[in-house]
């Protein structure tokens, strides 16, 4: 049952007679109303992540594994109110969400599973030898702890898999973090809901109080107070560019700085060769718009540029580009803010004189979009960095080259990326050697003869990038690996064994 109260640990709290509600994208109807948290309560929820610190991060493996696959289990037993809640407040499809809480349930068991196995703890061990001249060896024991409270923001289209139960929460549980969820307000009600279902699980397998929150806000202030609160220890975002370059700057200027693991923007570039376009013009063209339109393009691997170089088949690619979009019908954004944002940077572009527009459906009603295609030649390409920005929602900008080299040049030209997706053919690989050397060093994950939207969940897969597609290109938000963020190494010298963790 729906409360619209703040989690402060097991507690319901509602201090703010300030509330904002749940809108249904698709209808603009209003639904539920939340209430905004309180400085109080971001201060309560944080004092009570500190103190459960200590207790939580000394729970076994097997306790901390247990408590993650309760989580799961508790999303799971929410069954059709989740699913109908996450549609109401996202305008997505019912297999979107079904598809989503699987994932979701499926990072938090693997987690548990992973968190068993020690080896996460990057341990190694140095024997002593007290006979090494000139001087005794010490015994030395390097493993890692975590690093104490995370703050967590929930991302907008992710209701489940990057939002309150999602990667970031998941993966610092497992670590031994306790957590601090800003809930975002596009989906409020999911929130709460898969907010109940961890307090239940915590309960359940007795965590301490405080091992998690969850704050409703609607504006920039709480989270903002949460990054700036001295016992918050590590951040963890997925959102736009604008936004998790604040956070990063907040978290720089305290008097004691603290990581951002921010996952931001990127167009994840899509090379397409001369010989792929000629074999399979066609199909190629199919899987782009598709791709780029997938979820309204609210993807944050949706490709927003294609690269190609000048050929005989290039006409006919972009009519076959044009076409499959237009089979595409409109869809809904996730909310109101998006949608004219998506506008204003959508007719930013479309205004640039270098700029062809090859589709586009004009603005429609509500929070409704179909997709857009426009063309503009490398050499105006490089002279505008703006073009570089990601449109987030159904754009893509299909970028001709005069040849490989001016190609290559273009892909050098580029900001860091998440993805960067190469469509070629075998007789093509040693043209493009160069080519891909270049782009490894622009994107955390590359991907031959295939889309870039979609992301595995797996201990190989890495999400993020050089900047500014994330804060830090070592680390990923995907994958079992993203546990490294919470952790922190430390060595014990010559300690006696009955008191080792």
């Amino acid at each position: 049952m729906l409360t619209g109260k703040n989690y402060v640990g097991y507690e319901l709290s509602a201090e703010n007679t300030s509330v904002f509600e749940s809108i249904n994208p698709a209808t603009e109807e209003k639904n539920e109303k939340f209430h905004i948290a309180t400085h109080q309560e971001v201060n309560q929820a944080v004092k009570k992540a500190q103190i459960s610190f200590l207790e939580y991060s000394a729970k076994t493996v097997e306790e901390r594994a247990g408590f993650l696959e309760a989580i799961g289990h508790e999303i799971l037993e929410l069954g059709d109110e989740l699913i109908i809640t996450y549609c109401r407040e996202t305008g997505l499809p019912e297999a979107r969400a079904k598809g989503e809480m699987g994932r979701t349930i499926g990072q938090l068991n693997a987690f548990a599973s992973y968190i068993k196995n020690e080896n996460w703890k990057n341990s190694f061990e140095d024997k002593a030898d007290p006979k090494r001249i000139p001087m005794p060896k010490p015994a030395l024991l390097l493993t890692s702890i975590p690093i104490g409270p995370i703050a967590v923001f929930g991302a907008s289209n992710f209701p489940l898999a990057f939002s309150t139960a999602g990667g970031d929460t998941a993966s610092a549980l497992a670590a031994g973090c306790p957590v601090v969820v800003k809930g975002h307000p596009s989906h409020p009600a999911t929130g709460e809901l898969v907010a109940s279902a961890i307090i239940q699980a915590a309960k359940q397998t007795g965590m301490p109080d405080g091992v998690f929150s969850h704050l409703n806000s609607n504006n920039i202030e709480v989270g903002t107070f949460l990054v700036k609160h001295p016992k918050i220890k590590g951040v963890g975002f997925t959102g736009s560019l604008k936004a998790g370059r604040a956070l990063y700057d907040l978290a720089a200027k305290r008097e004691e700085p603290i990581p951002v693991f921010a996952e931001m923007g990127s167009v994840n570039p899509v090379i397409v060769s001369a010989a792929a376009m000629e074999k399979r013009g066609k199909e190629i063209a199919q899987q782009l718009a598709g791709s780029f339109n997938l979820g309204a393009g609210q993807f944050c691997t949706s490709p927003g540029i294609i690269f190609t170089v000048e050929n005989d088949k290039l006409a006919d690619f972009e009519k076959e580009l044009v076409s499959a979009n237009s089979q595409i019908d409109e869809q809904c954004m996730l909310n109101q803010g998006i949608k004219q944002a998506f506008i204003k940077v959508k007719n930013d572009f479309i205004s640039n004189s270098n700029i062809t527009v090859l589709s586009e459906a004009g603005d429609k009603d509500g929070n409704m979009v179909a997709g857009i295609i426009v063309k503009i030649n490398a050499k105006n390409f490089f002279e505008n960095n703006r073009l570089q920005e990601e449109v987030f929602g159904p754009f893509t900008m299909l970028v001709t080259c005069d040849n490989l080299e001016e190609l290559n040049k273009a892909v050098e030209s580029l900001q860091g990326q998440l993805t960067a997706s190469l469509i070629a053919e075998e007789e093509e690989f040693s043209d493009l050697k160069k080519t891909v050397q270049l782009i490894q060093h622009k994107a955390g994950r590359i991907i031959f003869n295939s889309m870039p939207t979609g992301v595995e969940v797996s201990p190989a897969m890495t999400h993020g990038g050089p900047y500014p597609a994330s804060t830090d290109s070592r680390f990923t938000s995907v994958g079992i690996s993203a546990i490294n963020r919470w952790l922190r190494p430390i060595s014990f010298q010559d300690f006696p064994e009955a008191l080792l963790p």
